[in-house]
């Protein structure tokens, strides 16, 4: 079964400001809160659901990756079982709405506590950081597709402890802060019932284990900087800012976590003759006013060589010329756009002579009534 649109699934529009979002979001989480629906399934899969699409459109970055590529734009911020609750980072901006879920419960687990109100465990290697890039490409290497080899400077597995951040072989034990729940919960009540305040434990920063003999090389982290060259494949027909994901190729995490990933922001270089709209490029074309009136065979510039161009006898300015197929590629499908042609008739600034005598004898039969025959 395919995946809801976020949008769709909070009532949004595309368009919709981030305080928008929240209202939605707010309004959704009430309906379907389980206090409100208890032992109801339906209503339970739309909470989940509703606190996904929230917690992807209303960060500005997983939301910009979601309007470019859907889903799979955002597939990497969730585990290979997709959204679950310990992916939701917002609990805290709603503790009116979510109260009690934080406790016991047949939900209590939603963010980290267990049946009997127990934390579950939420510790272990953390994710490393996503690495951003601007990647300048001209307007030909943007049509024919190109591969390009940048040098960056990213944090790397330790070779000495192989990013583990113990020396000598040795292994992490449990953090003696949290037990090795990787988070500290305090409880407290209200006047709208019990509620626990989670958060990240200071110690292990959230990973549920310390290092009691750390690595010399990396101190304890498990990484180190290293300069490495990254090959990105550039597609044909891609735009200026859309964004190419990286798979795990960013900073690695600590203690043996999972890479994050890169993200390549594509820019386009001016270009002298070409103007991009979408798929189809734009040129303007100056032509004197004998070749508007009389007409001419043009020679024109286009991304795969020059072609002739027919301008019609009486051609006015600003006149649009169509060449179907020489534009860009387009990215998801087959064919090009097209090249569009302006037509900029000049007017000579600088007459010699002769010029200026064939243009006063055109004013004067211009300004001739018409003999009638």
């Amino acid at each position: 079964m395919a995946k809801r649109d976020y949008y769709e699934i909070l009532g949004a529009a595309r368009s919709a400001s981030d305080d928008e979002i929240k209202r939605a979001y707010r309004k959704l989480a009430k309906k379907y809160h389980p206090d409100q629906n208890p032992d109801n399934k339906e209503a339970e899969e739309n909470f989940k659901e509703a606190a996904e699409a929230y917690e992807i459109l209303s960060d500005k970055d997983k939301r910009q990756r979601y309007d470019q590529f859907g889903h799979q734009g955002v597939a990497s911020d969730f585990g290979d079982g997709g959204f679950q609750w310990s992916n939701f980072s917002h609990a805290g901006d709603f503790e009116d709405v979510l109260g009690n879920l934080f406790g016991g419960g047949m939900f209590g687990d939603l963010f980290g506590g267990g049946g009997r109100g127990r934390g579950r465990r939420r510790g272990g290697p953390q994710r490393g950081a996503d690495l951003k890039l601007s990647l300048k490409l001209t307007l030909g290497e943007l049509a024919e597709g190109v591969e390009k080899t940048i040098r960056l400077k990213r944090l790397v597995f330790c070779e000495a402890c192989h990013g583990s951040g113990a020396a000598d072989g040795s292994k992490p034990g449990n953090c003696p802060t949290c037990k090795g729940a990787g988070e500290i919960r305090q409880a407290s009540r209200s006047g709208i019932g019990h509620m626990v305040n989670v958060s990240t434990c200071p110690t292990c920063r959230g990973e549920g284990t310390v290092v009691s003999n750390p690595c010399r090389t990396c101190r304890g982290e498990g990484r180190q900087d290293k300069k490495v060259d990254l090959k990105i494949e550039v597609p044909a027909g891609i735009a200026a800012g859309q964004t190419l994901i990286m798979r795990s190729q960013g900073h690695a995490g600590r203690r043996g976590g999972p890479s994050g990933d890169v993200l390549v922001i594509i820019q386009e270089e001016a270009h002298s003759h070409f103007e991009r709209q979408d798929d189809d490029i734009l040129y303007q074309l100056p032509i004197s006013i004998s070749q508007a009136a009389l007409g001419d065979k043009v020679e024109i510039p286009t991304l795969t060589g020059k072609v002739r161009l027919t301008i019609p006898e009486g051609t006015e300015s600003d006149k649009l010329f169509r060449l179907r197929g020489k534009g860009m590629p387009h990215l998801k499908g087959h064919g090009h756009g097209d090249q569009l042609v302006r037509v900029r008739v000049q007017t000579p600034t600088q007459l010699n002579k002769r010029q200026r005598e064939l243009f006063e004898e055109l004013l004067e039969l211009e300004q001739k009534p018409e003999q009638v025959a």
